[in-house]
């Protein structure tokens, strides 16, 4: 079956604060369907196309207060438990507090929809367990936190259906989102601490497809730290082929497409099919129980690590991605054996730079010279690559996704 794979990681973000009873104002009985609302400097949403600032202190406090108190009674419209396949059950829904009508403020999430009502905004603390050695976000980090915004976007708009992206007419329908195509560049990467600001969209890819993209930035500077798009399609739960999208469902979503790309100028360009000659080749990888996600199928999270880890470790530690392009051809599922093919793009080698630029002034190029682990560490190495997940099949291969990477130089100095 060929196919595309879906993009599906899980990362649960959630915000506590614990305020003090004193603070909280009365209010009972809102329904989640309504707009949230608070005197003074609360939140408000309107609908403009400017982005609306969160509160920060006692305003931000006593309209959580707010909200805490309303979201603690059992008012959210439940759908009726289905007892099989479909539709989640009322008891479930009730735990997750999933909204069966469009909602503008999430104060768990601490999260907006904004520009019309249409566009998810949501702001969040970049936690030390989602950080690399130098304190940075991970790749893998990245990938979580578009997938979760993504499902979260949903979540507020009142249309999910099973709690992982389906709307309650894909749900009719047996049918589940997968992507086709997925473009991430990194500008810089956060670092442990730093406070995000994380805005998705959606927006129509063709008949069948719906495209959606993701900024990130920082909220202080404001500064855009990640851009990413993304092209959707539907397949058959069942049958695990694509689908046509129902009317039914882009009667559902259409009312959400904008029409704006965070990256702009895209290449569309397909990326080529590696064979068995390419330099890097990693086989016989299994995926674990731990890797699946809750559609069962192998998440794009480990997709990219079994990619990367084909590289050379000293290429790794002196460089840094900058973008990723994957393109899926076919699920895989927990008893497929995968094998990961590496090739370099010999034209991408970067002009001689100075070696101080990379590991600062303290070492001069006749010390790496002279060492020769240190020598062949810094030597240049291509900037790009081409890469290509696929699965035993028999006596061949299929492929799984394949994969672009462009890399830079990392700018820190050696201690």
């Amino acid at each position: 079956m060929r196919g595309c794979m879906a993009w599906t990681v899980s990362c649960s973000r959630v915000f506590v604060i614990r305020c003090s009873a004193s603070s909280s104002s009365g209010g009972g009985g809102g329904g989640h369907g309504q707009q949230h609302r608070s005197s003074g400097n609360a939140v408000r949403v309107n609908g403009a196309a400017h982005r609306a600032p969160l509160q920060v202190g006692a305003a931000l406090e006593t309209s959580i207060n707010r909200s805490l108190a309303e979201l603690s009674a059992p008012v959210l419209p439940l759908l009726p438990a289905t007892g099989g396949d479909g539709d989640v059950g009322g008891e479930e829904r009730s735990r997750q507090n999933i909204p069966t009508e469009k909602q503008t403020v999430d104060p768990f999430r601490q999260a907006l929809i904004v520009e019309g009502g249409v566009r998810y905004q949501q702001t969040l603390v970049l936690r030390s367990y989602e950080v690399g050695p130098d304190k940075t976000a991970t790749l893998e980090t990245v990938l979580n936190l578009l997938q979760e915004t993504a499902l979260n976007h949903v979540w507020m708009s009142g249309l999910l259906g099973d709690g992982f992206g389906a709307t309650h007419g894909m749900i009719r329908n047996n049918l589940i989102w997968v992507v086709s195509r997925m473009h991430v560049q990194v500008d810089q990467y956060p670092i442990w601490g730093e406070v995000l600001d994380i805005d998705t969209w959606v927006g129509s890819s063709g008949k069948n497809g719906m495209r959606r993209d993701w900024l990130i930035r920082g909220r202080n500077s404001g500064d855009v730290f990640v851009r990413a798009t993304s092209t959707w399609v539907m397949m058959n739960k069942v049958t695990r082929r694509l689908s046509k999208m129902p009317e039914e469902v882009r009667g559902e979503i259409a009312p959400w497409f904008i029409d704006r790309h965070a990256i702009q100028d895209e290449a569309t360009e397909k990326i080529v099919k590696l064979d068995s000659t390419a330099m890097y080749v990693d086989s016989d990888l299994k995926p674990k129980r731990s890797d699946l996600d809750m559609n069962h199928h192998v998440n794009n999270v480990k997709y990219v690590r079994w990619m990367l880890e084909t590289l050379p470790d000293h290429f790794l530690q002196q460089n840094q991605l900058s973008s990723i392009t994957l393109e899926y051809r076919k699920e895989c599922g927990s008893s497929d054996v995968v094998q990961s093919i590496c090739q370099p793009d010999e034209d991408s080698i970067p002009p001689q730079e100075n070696v101080s630029m990379v590991i600062g002034p303290s070492l001069s190029p006749e010390i790496i010279s002279g060492h020769h682990s240190l020598a062949g560490a810094l030597q240049q190495s291509p900037m790009k690559y081409t890469h290509l997940l696929q699965l035993k099949a028999g006596d061949k291969y299929e492929e799984i996704v394949r994969g672009r990477t462009t890399w830079k130089k990392k700018t820190y100095t050696a201690p």
